[in-house]
């Protein structure tokens, strides 16, 4: 075997490690999984060696295919909060909630930061005959310092749409055939698609992005003079918000939680202003990237979104004891056993988010409400059925922005960009 075969394998190996993971959910499944992926990975290569084929071409194909399948196949134990329609009993309420609560535990995939660790084993223990020391001292760098850049962007650039599904789902199983016709469904509609980084807080950056990429004007709920006033309002009325986390810092001062929370709420307010403001839409997508790529602005807008999120939760718990109309999923949100009221939904659910979790399914109709955009998602594990597009709100006002994503199993999503040129007129 050349020593180019032995590189394209080695970075073609690579690829499986690098950064665009799935939300994790459960800390104990995910150490048995990396242990796993890592096990696969020396295997692949061991057999790339053996037989002079990139291990991509022998397996890494098939372990993604494995690894989605896996993480399909437990999601696909139906989801409780999708667009099923309005719900006529309080049975069956019931029902969905229990049936989310058995469906939380999804898969922990290998975290992007032990991507130099796990090549480096590998190429320690198996390559060392094949090259000499310059060459895999050169490539240990490489591999490195792409993996580090690749792990600050919070949106990939975009690729084709059918390039990437062709990258991802290569095998002939009935689940990768489903996800394939899915894609081609989508790019009916969509020319390329922008991978987001799977941490927590996916559902949050690819909806605030796809809202701010398109934005025109700022929201009516962004121009209150009230708005910024919203944490301290709240915490004057609900002692319990004192138990709000930001960004894992604990123990606060109610003043500070409620200085901390006004300055995102205001960060919100300005960079949202000032994206809308921009006419072009190459400039207007620069100045999306460029705010996505500052962590600490970003991860501060995440804790505004979540904070408008209990805010909108309290007040359909308000208006439901108070015998006014709320919408359907509101029934749902409050009908789970750890979110019977907002406090328990804010300690059990809005302080995990970004932290040790994702957003749920109706967590989603939740976040829809708060920023009044429709959320139309391309679910594509649901392709051929009736939920393959799913509204949330099932039932949105005429007058909210639309904004789109893609998901493969209602826990990471992508966002799908350059709308087709018909599909537009």
């Amino acid at each position: 075997m050349t020593t180019a075969g032995r590189q394209e394998g080695r970075v073609r190996s690579q690829d499986n490690f690098q950064g665009w993971v799935t939300e994790p959910a459960s800390l104990s499944a995910g150490a048995q999984q990396t242990q796993e992926k890592e096990s696969i990975t020396i295997e692949l290569m061991r057999h790339e060696k053996e037989v002079g084929v990139p291990s991509k071409e022998l397996g890494s194909g098939n372990v993604t295919t494995d690894l989605k399948e896996q993480s399909t196949s437990e999601i696909r134990k139906d989801y409780v909060y999708r667009s099923t329609g309005r719900p006529e009993k309080t049975d069956m309420i019931k029902s969905l909630v229990t049936d989310q609560d058995a469906s939380g535990n999804c898969e922990l995939y290998l975290p992007v930061s032990s991507n130099c660790s796990a090549v480096e084993s590998s190429e320690d223990s198996e390559e060392d005959m094949y090259r000499d020391a310059e060459e895999i001292e050169r490539e240990k760098i490489l591999l490195c310092v792409t993996s580090s850049s690749e792990c600050k962007l919070s949106v990939a650039p975009e690729m084709d749409i059918m390039e990437y599904c062709r990258k991802e789902w290569r095998g002939n199983t009935p689940v990768a055939k489903r996800m394939r016709k899915g894609y081609e469904a989508v790019a009916q509609k969509f020319a390329s698609i922008r991978r987001v980084r799977g941490d927590n807080y996916c559902a949050l950056r690819a909806t605030l992005f796809q809202a701010l990429s398109q934005a025109t004007q700022l929201p009516s709920w962004l121009q209150s003079e009230d708005f910024t006033m919203l944490p301290e309002n709240l915490l004057s009325k609900y002692d319990w918000i004192k138990q709000w986390q930001l960004k894992q810092k604990l123990g606060r001062k109610t003043g500070e939680i409620s200085d901390e929370i006004k300055e995102y709420l205001i960060l919100l307010r300005k960079k949202w202003k000032n994206i809308s403001e921009i006419k072009g839409p190459t400039e207007k997508q620069e100045a999306c990237d460029k705010l996505f790529k500052n962590e600490e602005e970003e991860y501060s807008l995440y804790e505004a979104l979540k904070f408008l999120m209990l805010n909108t939760a309290i007040e359909l718990y308000n208006d439901d004891k108070n015998g006014r109309r709320v919408p359907v999923f509101s029934w749902l949100l409050f009908a789970r056993d750890t979110s019977s009221n907002p406090c328990q939904l804010m300690r059990n659910h809005l302080n995990h988010i970004g932290h040790s979790g994702g957003l749920e399914q109706v967590e989603m109709f939740l976040l829809a409400y708060a920023l009044q955009y429709t959320i139309q998602v391309y679910r594509l594990y649901k392709y051929s059925t009736d939920e393959f597009i799913t509204l949330y709100p099932n039932d949105p006002e005429e007058d909210w922005p639309v904004v789109t994503l893609i998901t493969e199993d209602d826990r990471h999503y992508n966002i799908p960009v350059r709308m087709c040129q018909e599909t537009m007129l």
